[in-house]
C-alpha cells in the first residue's frame, strides 16, 4: 500500500473539487480546500502540505490567480511543490505558472489515476505536463536550459528506443501513456527511463524536460 501523501485542492468549483477527491487514491489525503487566491495563500501557509493541486484560473486577490498564489508563496517552493490543474492549454497559462514555480501542469482531461500518479510524481521532485504542452515548456525554461551541459556524442549512447521514450517522457507523457504509445510494458518504460537517466547523468524528469529542451527535441 502506498505511503499517506496529504494534498490541499485549489479550485472554485466546489462540485470539480468533490469530483478530484472521489476520483484520487486513496492515499492521496486531501488535508484542506481554497476556493480563492487570498483563502489559497492562507491554507497553505497554515499547512503547508507536500503537494498543493491549484488551478491557474481563480477569483480574488489581485487578479493574477494561480500565479498570484505561487508569487505569495515562493518562500515556500523547496517543501511545497505545486501542480497546476486547469482546463486551459493556452500558452501564457501554462508559461506563468512554471515561471512562477509550479512543477508540472496537467488539464482537467486528465483521469483520477493519472492526476495521482501526477501528484506522486511532482512530490517526488519530477517535472510532470500533459501531452502535447512541451512547447510550452521549452518556453518557460528557455531562459534556463542553456545551463545543461551537453555534448555533441549525448544523444548517441541512446538506442532508437531510449530516444522514443526519452521523446515522450520530457513531452509529460506518464509512463502508462508511454506504454500505451509505445506498445510496449510499463515496466519496460520504467527500464528505459533509468537508463537514459542513467546515460545523460541527469537525476530526474524534470532535468530530462529541460535537457532535451536545450537541444530542441521535444
Amino acid at each position: 500500500m502506498s505511503e499517506q501523501l496529504d494534498v490541499i485542492l485549489v479550485d472554485d468549483h466546489l462540485m470539480f473539487r468533490a469530483g478530484v477527491r472521489a476520483s484520487l487514491d486513496p492515499s492521496i489525503n486531501v488535508v484542506g480546500e481554497a476556493d480563492d487566491v487570498e483563502s489559497a495563500i492562507a491554507l497553505v501557509r497554515s499547512l503547508q502540505p507536500p503537494v498543493v493541486v491549484l488551478d491557474v484560473h481563480l477569483p480574488g486577490g489581485m487578479g493574477g490567480g494561480g500565479a498570484e498564489v505561487l508569487q505569495q508563496c515562493a518562500d515556500l517552493l523547496g517543501s511545497v511543490r505545486f501542480l497546476a490543474l486547469s482546463v486551459s492549454d493556452a500558452a501564457e497559462d501554462v508559461v506563468a505558472v512554471i515561471r512562477g514555480g509550479a512543477r508540472g501542469y496537467v488539464t482537467k482531461a486528465i483521469s483520477g489515476p493519472d492526476l495521482s500518479d501526477a501528484i506522486r510524481r511532482v512530490a517526488g521532485g519530477d517535472a510532470v505536463f500533459s501531452p502535447r504542452l512541451a512547447g510550452f515548456v521549452l518556453d518557460a525554461f528557455g531562459a534556463a536550459a542553456g545551463d545543461i551541459a551537453t555534448g555533441d556524442d549525448e544523444l548517441d549512447r541512446l538506442s532508437a528506443r531510449e530516444r522514443e521514450v526519452m521523446r515522450l517522457i520530457a513531452r509529460g507523457y506518464s509512463y502508462r501513456e508511454v506504454a500505451s504509445e509505445l506498445f510496449i510494458s510499463i515496466k519496460t518504460v520504467e527500464t528505459h527511463v533509468s537508463a537514459v537517466l542513467r546515460k545523460l547523468q541527469l537525476s530526474s524528469r524534470h532535468e530530462l524536460t529541460r535537457w532535451a529542451a536545450a537541444r530542441r527535441l521535444l
